[in-house]
């Protein structure tokens, strides 16, 4: 009898068709990202650089932690950039000039709750109003800026960041490892939690495949959807609160270079723009290949038109290289 040690139903291709591709993809350029960065700057393999792109890295990973959520539902949220900017100035202007204000102990309080309330207009207009998320998200949006710039006149916002604003952003309480990773790791096992272990993970899953047969079968879905855009507009302000710690103070605009990055790193990890599947794994793969490929380049001291150039380009060839497939039928 002769033995097929390698046919296509054997041990290696079981275990080849359980690995996620777009993780795996995104891996092996984050290897290379790193061994060709080492050739131009061998500090890269250091301990210290790598913590310090985690650290940086950590701002988009609360954004895409609650992004995901929201593109797992078939949606997209396009408030994220002034939800960012609106919790920090909240929560700076709620601190004051030295961040020890009367109202300091409310600043971080104040700004989840600005991010968590834009998250609840936003749900109910996308799932009680049915409007498309797209325009209605960049709607609100625009609305928040334009409270904001009304509010600072155009101004750089008055406030600093609360001492424990600081200490979430760069401080080192356990093993020298920024307190900003453990935000992320603790939004994100948060996530996982949600998306594995309960129902409200499988009806989000379910939501993403077929809206109308989920609601059909007697899920309430309309909650489920005012729950994901509540939780990424949280997840916003975390983020916004966590920059502002980190530069020591809130600024115009100091969200809009995240929206991209944001979706594409959830997408780029195997998440399906159009919902009903992905995983988070794959979202902290593409966080940290973003953040790492903009890392290079800076260091590369490339102009900003040869960055744009290669940015896109990585992307587009992930996508190319893993497909996007179809979703879940039935």
């Amino acid at each position: 009898m002769v033995r097929h040690v390698l046919s296509p139903q054997g041990p290696a291709a079981a275990v080849l068709k359980r690995v996620d591709r777009p993780v795996l993809v995104a891996f092996c350029f984050i290897l290379a990202l790193i061994f060709a960065g080492s050739a131009y700057f061998p500090q890269v393999l250091t301990a210290t650089y790598l913590l310090q792109q985690l650290q940086i890295a950590s701002f988009l990973g609360v954004l895409a932690t609650g992004a995901m959520l929201v593109i797992l539902l078939g949606h997209i949220d396009l408030s994220i950039p002034w939800t960012f900017t609106g919790a920090a100035i909240v929560a700076t202007a709620l601190a004051g000039i030295e961040g020890t204000g009367p109202l300091a102990l409310a600043a971080v309080p104040a700004g989840l709750a600005f991010g968590a309330l834009v998250g609840l207009a936003n749900g109910l207009g996308v799932a009680y109003l049915r409007a498309p998320s797209m325009i209605w998200t960049l709607g609100m949006n625009a609305l928040i800026l334009g409270i904001s710039v009304f509010y600072t006149g155009g101004f750089a916002p008055t406030g600093a960041p609360t001492e424990f604003m600081r200490a979430a952003s760069v401080g080192r309480a356990v093993l020298d490892i920024p307190n900003a990773i453990y935000v992320w790791v603790i939004l994100g096992v948060t996530a996982v939690f949600i998306l594995k272990l309960t129902p409200l993970g499988r009806y989000i899953y379910a939501i993403g495949n077929r809206e109308t047969a989920t609601y059909l079968s007697g899920v309430r879905t309309r909650l489920v959807l005012v729950f994901c855009f509540v939780w990424a507009g949280t997840c916003s302000a975390v983020g916004g609160m966590l920059l502002a710690g980190y530069a020591n103070q809130a600024y115009q605009a100091m969200g809009d270079p995240y929206l991209l990055p944001t979706i594409a790193a959830v997408v780029l990890g195997g998440t399906h723009i159009l919902g009903g599947r992905g995983t988070y794994s794959g979202t902290v793969m593409g966080v940290v290949l973003l953040t790492l490929l903009s890392s290079m380049l800076s260091v590369m001291q490339m102009q900003e038109a040869g960055r744009q150039i290669i940015y896109g380009g990585v992307i587009i060839v992930m996508l190319l290289v893993y497909g996007r497939g179809g979703k879940i039928q039935g």
